[in-house]
């Protein structure tokens, strides 16, 4: 493998056995898949001399199935065949949504959702879906597997709770026993394509039939160093019923859970303004 950068390794294991002993020997390398992140850096000169493990054929990885209780997504499945999976767009319909906003259409043919996982950007657009459906991640290493809540996953900026031999498998979407009342994916860009997002929002809320809120699960991305769930605004509506007092007082409370920044994208009132008029425009039902 080379290029500008200089000369690298590429390590091509066929079986998740051999990739796993690969990464043990290897201290270092890095897991490559679609390489839509990986090979910026690669381009940029950051990567010089560095060894790759390319995951491309480890086809198992790539596998979406219905499990007990949920479904499985594997790490190697590609956001275009995540958008485009009956599975998917039938169960998880806000993760196939945020799948069809990353990129464009060759970053969606060629990114993968284990690999957006690792990236572990503040602004990952599938992260709202995952965490409002509480996903969890599945690593493993030669030393066993183990599954990560995805809140437990990321620990800041571009960092992940994964140990240096581990890799991801699969994520675990559990499945509600009903569907939701309502539903919400909504990414805020400068753009409606190609652009990172100034705020990227997921909401699911589940009603009583007397009208008040059985569960709200609502989460945001680029809001703070990793995607956070509105844990006071849910906390607060449980077992209400949503009128303009009870929604004002929910949207108020959006500041507790993110701390959003000033940056070259937007300023952190935008965000802020923006994410507190997403919740309330879901809690109104609009």
């Amino acid at each position: 493998m080379r290029g500008d950068a200089g000369i690298a390794t590429l390590l091509r294991p066929r079986t998740p056995t051999e990739a796993l002993r690969l990464l043990a020997q290897h201290e270092g390398a890095l897991p490559i898949a679609g390489g839509t992140d990986l090979m910026v850096g690669w381009n940029a000169g950051a990567l010089a001399g560095r060894t790759f493990l390319d995951l491309s054929r480890l086809r198992d990885w790539s596998r979406v199935r219905e499990a007990k209780g949920g479904v499985v997504l594997g790490a190697l499945a590609t956001h275009t065949q995540l958008l485009r999976h009956p599975l998917v767009r039938l169960r998880l319909p806000l993760l196939a949504e945020a799948c069809a906003t990353v990129g464009g259409v060759q970053i969606q043919n060629r990114g993968t959702l284990g690999g957006n996982l690792a990236n572990a950007s503040p602004a990952g657009d599938t992260f709202a879906p995952l965490a409002v459906y509480e996903a969890s991640v599945l690593a493993v290493s030669k030393r066993g597997r183990r599954e990560i809540a995805l809140a437990d996953f990321f620990t800041g900026p571009k960092r992940t709770s994964l140990a240096p031999d581990e890799l991801i498998e699969a994520v675990r979407v559990p499945l509600p026993a009903r569907p939701p009342t309502r539903r919400l994916f909504r990414k805020v860009g400068t753009r409606a394509a190609q652009a990172i997002s100034k705020t990227v929002a997921a909401g699911l809320l589940w009603l009583r039939r007397d009208g008040g809120v059985e569960e709200l699960r609502f989460a945001l991305g680029s809001m703070a160093p990793t995607v956070r769930r509105l844990r006071a605004a849910e906390a607060f509506v449980r077992g209400r019923r949503l009128d303009p007092a009870v929604v004002r007082e929910a949207v108020a409370l959006v500041a507790k859970d993110v701390a959003p920044i000033d940056d070259v994208r937007s300023s952190a009132e935008y965000r802020l303004a923006v994410s507190r008029n997403l919740l309330l425009g879901f809690l109104d039902g609009r």
